[in-house]
């Protein structure tokens, strides 16, 4: 049940800016009817956990950002199944005991994402661009979608431990390729879902090939439109972005917070006021 009184909530990260996680907690709030306060608050991950000893228990729950979803993980007294498969927290929220439990809603950013805006209805296989904490997250939604093969295309296979793990522990089978040496014309047509977690500029050159994939997901929404949300367009294809995992994640922080379902259309007006005319499909 939610609380009547006062209560505090901030995005946390480095740089932070940036961060439209404000826009979308306090629209929220708004319509919740809550009196409650959201800010962004500067830490690294060092600092991470100082500041949540720090906290007064008026603080209901921090979103983390980058670079300190690793040590949100590591400070929490428990832990969502799912956050503990992706290896990260971006979400901590206030225990029963004073302390803090983590969980990782960036897995419903992309799966919801996917939904809502890519249109996937089901399927089996995906391929992934990039070896980040996203593509960790995406792992764990492809397993909520029902999806079990994936193909991971990087840069340098070396480092694609973390996503791997995460994949072995939702039962995924995964294989590793060279962005490259791939085919990814081919490739990208032959699969239910692609999701792009490289940044931006970097999938520029391949965007006409990456756009023969039914159900796209390019985590850039910042400039926009990309290349590949332009070629996704020409071809007829459904496209999600990054603001759409935005969106999504945050509904479910907004419900570990407050205990009340998140007022989603209120926080995808407040988002589309802030960012403009890119299209956000709930």
């Amino acid at each position: 049940m939610a609380r009547s009184d006062p209560r505090r909530a901030a995005v946390v990260g480095s740089p932070i800016g940036h961060s439209l996680s404000p826009v979308l907690h306090e629209a929220a709030y708004r319509e919740l009817g809550l009196p409650w306060s959201y800010e962004r608050i500067e830490r690294d991950a060092a600092g991470l956990a100082g500041l949540a000893g720090e906290l007064g228990p008026e603080w209901a729950g921090l979103s983390v950002t980058m670079p300190g979803k690793h040590a949100a993980l590591r400070l929490a007294e428990r832990a969502t199944e799912r956050a503990a498969a992706v290896g990260v927290a971006n979400t901590l929220t206030r225990s029963e005991t004073g302390g803090w439990d983590a969980d990782c809603t960036d897995v419903d950013g992309v799966a919801g994402a996917l939904r809502a805006a890519g249109g996937f209805t089901g399927g089996r296989s995906a391929l992934v661009l990039g070896a980040g904490g996203t593509a960790a997250a995406a792992m764990a939604a492809f397993a909520e979608l029902g999806l079990g093969e994936v193909t991971l295309a990087v840069r340098e296979p070396a480092r694609a431990g973390e996503v791997l793990a995460t994949a072995e522990r939702v039962g995924l089978s995964v294989a590793v390729e060279r962005l490259d040496e791939l085919d990814l014309a081919s490739v990208a047509a032959s699969v239910d879902v692609l999701v792009s977690t490289l940044p931006a500029g970097a999938a520029d050159a391949f965007a006409p090939e990456l756009a023969r994939a039914a159900c796209v997901l390019d985590v850039i929404y910042h400039p926009w439109p990309t290349p590949l949300a332009q070629a996704v367009g020409k071809e007829g294809g459904r496209l999600a972005t990054g603001l759409d995992m935005l969106l999504h994640q945050a509904f479910g922080q907004v419900e570990l917070f407050t205990g009340l379902p998140a007022p989603r259309v209120a926080m995808r007006d407040a988002l589309l006021s802030a960012t403009g005319d890119v299209p956000l499909p709930l």
